[in-house]
C-alpha cells in the first residue's frame, strides 16, 4: 500500500513523481495511457505552444534563466532542460511530448502505465483507487489529471458545433466559408489565426471583451502572436469579435444559423449565418471518477476543484490536487495553470505533504533579528529566486519575528494565503512577493513612471513588495521601485527604503 498515490503522468504528475522520489517517499503515478504527456500529443491542436523558451539570455546563473525557460521541470540533470530539445522560442508541442518521455525514463519514476482509474472512494479515512487490474489502497491522493475534456456551454443547437478537439486543423478546409467560432481564449484566437489566409468571414464570439495578456499580465489570457486577427478585425476585412449571447444555434439546409444578442449594444439583436461553427471554450476537470464519499467542491468557476491554501482539497482531507487543476487561488493572477508555475508549487507540496504525513519539519533558515539582516536576505531572494518571479502575487517567502530568542524565522517559496494563514497566531509577520502594478493603465505601452522611492507604489512592472503582519493582519505595505533588468540593489532606489521601511517595523 502506497502512502502517496499520484493519478496522471502529465508535466505534474513527473514532477511530483521526481520530488517524491528523490525524497525517498513511498509512492505511485498511475497512467492511463501507454506514456508520458497524453494531453500534449493532441493539445493545442495546431501543435505551436504559448509557454516562453528563450533560450539565449545574459544570465550564465541556472536559476534565473529558469525565469524565462517556461517548460522545463525542475531536476538535478543540465541535460534534461527544455532548451535541449527546442530553440523555437515559442516550441512545438511534441518536442515537449519527446522531453517528458526521457524525463520519466531518465528519473526511473514509478509510473505504471496503461493504468487507467475507474473510480475513488474514501473508506475509513483510506482511498481506495480501482483500477480495472486491481485496487490501490492509500493515505493520500495526488491527481493530476489534467483537463478532462471539453467545457461545453449552455447554449440550444451547441451540439451542432464541432468542437475544438475534433476539429479539421488545415485551414484549407475552410476556404471561402463564413466561420463562427465560439470563444475568446488562446484556443479560439489559435483557430481564428490558422484559418484567417482561407476562410471568408471570421466571426469570435462570447459575452465578454477579449482578455489581453499585455493588459491582464497573465499567460492564459490571449497573446499577442494572434495579432494578424485583430489586425484584420480593425482593417475591415469582415472579420469580427462579437461581444454577444448566442442564444440559439440551428441548421437550415447546408448552413447555420446564429440568433445573438450583444451585450455592449444595448440588447441589440442579430440573425447571422455561417458554414461552419467550432466551438472553443475550453476545458473542465472531469469528477466522474470520484464516488460521492470523496467528491471534491468544485470551484466557482465550475471548472476546477476548490482547494485550500496548501493545494488540499476543501472538502476531502487527504486529496490533493497538481498542476493545472491547482490553480483556484491564483485564478488568472499567477501561472499555477502552467509548467512554469506549477512546478514551484508542487515543490513546495513535497514538502508540506512531508511535514503532514513524515514528520518533516518544513525547511527554514535562522537570521538574527537585525533589520539589515533581514532587508539582505530579502534582496538576496528577489533578485535570485525565479519561483517569486515566475509566481508572482501568489509565492513569498515569509519570516517571522521571534523577539524572544532574537532570532527570524525565514520560510520560502510559500503561498502568501497560506503563510498568513500558517503564522496566523505569531505577533510579527514579514512576507515579500514580487508584484504588478494597477491593472487600468490607459496604454500599457505609454505608462507615466516616477522614479522616486516614495511613489515606488506606483510601479507598473514586477516589483518587490514587503509586507508587515500582526497576528495575520497586514498593517503595512512597502513597494520598491520596479527596475528595467530586474535588479534590485540600487542604494538609494531599493537598499536603503527596505532597510529604512524594516527598522521601522521591528522598533
Amino acid at each position: 500500500m502506497p502512502r502517496y498515490l499520484i493519478i496522471g503522468a502529465g508535466p505534474a504528475g513527473l514532477q511530483l513523481s521526481y520530488y517524491l522520489k528523490r525524497a525517498g517517499a513511498d509512492y505511485v503515478t498511475l497512467e492511463r495511457t501507454e506514456a508520458p504527456g497524453a494531453f500534449f500529443k493532441e493539445f493545442p491542436r495546431h501543435r505551436r505552444l504559448i509557454s516562453l523558451n528563450k533560450v539565449h539570455t545574459v544570465e550564465d546563473e541556472p536559476e534565473i534563466k529558469l525565469r524565462w525557460d517556461w517548460n522545463s521541470l525542475l531536476n538535478d540533470s543540465p541535460d534534461l532542460m527544455f532548451p535541449k530539445y527546442s530553440s523555437e522560442y515559442l516550441p512545438g508541442a511534441d518536442d515537449l511530448v519527446r522531453y517528458l518521455a526521457d524525463f520519466e525514463r531518465e528519473h526511473e519514476l514509478n509510473v505504471r502505465f496503461m493504468t487507467p482509474v475507474d473510480r475513488i472512494e474514501k473508506i475509513d479515512g483510506r482511498f481506495h483507487v480501482h483500477t480495472p487490474a486491481e485496487t490501490y489502497v492509500a493515505e493520500c491522493v495526488i491527481v493530476a489529471t489534467g483537463w478532462g475534456g471539453p467545457n461545453i456551454p449552455d447554449i440550444p443547437g451547441i451540439e451542432l458545433a464541432t468542437g475544438y478537439e475534433d476539429m479539421e486543423v488545415e485551414g484549407s478546409a475552410y476556404a471561402g466559408q463564413r466561420v463562427l467560432v465560439i470563444g475568446k481564449g488562446n484556443s479560439a484566437f489559435e483557430t481564428a489565426q490558422a484559418i484567417l489566409p482561407h476562410a471568408a468571414i471570421v466571426h469570435l464570439a462570447s459575452p465578454h471583451g477579449v482578455r489581453l495578456a499585455w493588459h491582464t499580465k497573465h499567460p492564459g489570457d490571449v497573446r499577442g502572436q494572434y495579432g494578424a486577427f485583430l489586425d484584420s478585425y480593425w482593417f475591415k476585412t469582415l472579420h469580427g469579435v462579437l461581444e454577444c449571447d448566442i442564444n440559439r444555434i440551428w441548421r437550415e439546409e447546408d448552413h447555420f444559423k446564429a440568433a445573438i444578442t450583444y451585450t455592449l449594444a444595448n440588447g441589440e439583436q442579430a440573425l447571422l449565418e455561417y458554414d461552419s461553427v467550432i466551438r472553443c471554450t475550453g476545458f473542465t476537470m472531469d469528477r466522474s471518477i470520484f464516488d460521492d464519499s470523496c467528491r471534491p467542491d468544485m470551484a466557482p468557476n465550475g471548472r476546477i476543484p476548490a482547494i485550500r491554501p496548501d493545494w488540499q482539497s476543501a472538502n476531502v482531507d487527504g486529496l490533493y490536487f497538481a498542476g493545472t487543476l491547482m490553480q483556484a487561488r491564483d485564478f488568472k493572477q499567477a501561472s499555477s495553470a502552467f509548467i512554469d508555475g506549477f512546478r514551484y508549487n508542487l515543490r513546495t507540496m513535497t514538502a508540506l505533504l512531508a511535514e503532514r504525513y513524515e514528520s518533516t519539519p518544513l525547511d527554514r533558515q535562522v537570521i538574527p533579528l537585525d533589520h539589515e539582516k533581514l532587508g539582505a536576505t530579502m534582496l538576496d531572494r528577489v533578485n535570485w529566486s525565479s519561483a517569486l518571479w515566475t509566481q508572482f502575487e501568489y509565492l513569498c517567502d515569509a519570516f517571522v519575528i521571534d523577539r524572544a530568542s532574537g532570532q527570524i524565522q525565514h520560510y520560502q517559496d510559500l503561498p502568501e494565503d497560506y503563510a498568513v494563514e500558517r503564522f496566523g497566531d505569531q505577533e510579527e509577520l514579514f512576507t515579500i512577493t514580487l508584484r504588478w502594478g494597477r491593472q487600468n493603465y490607459g496604454d500599457v505601452f505609454a505608462i507615466q513612471r516616477d522614479p522616486t522611492p516614495d511613489m515606488a507604489h506606483e510601479s507598473a512592472f514586477l516589483h518587490p513588495v514587503i509586507r508587515s503582519w500582526r497576528h495575520g493582519e497586514k498593517v503595512a505595505e512597502r513597494h520598491l521601485l520596479e527596475d528595467l533588468l530586474a535588479v534590485w540593489r540600487n542604494p538609494v532606489r531599493h537598499v536603503e527604503p527596505l532597510y529604512a521601511f524594516l527598522s521601522e517595523q521591528l522598533t
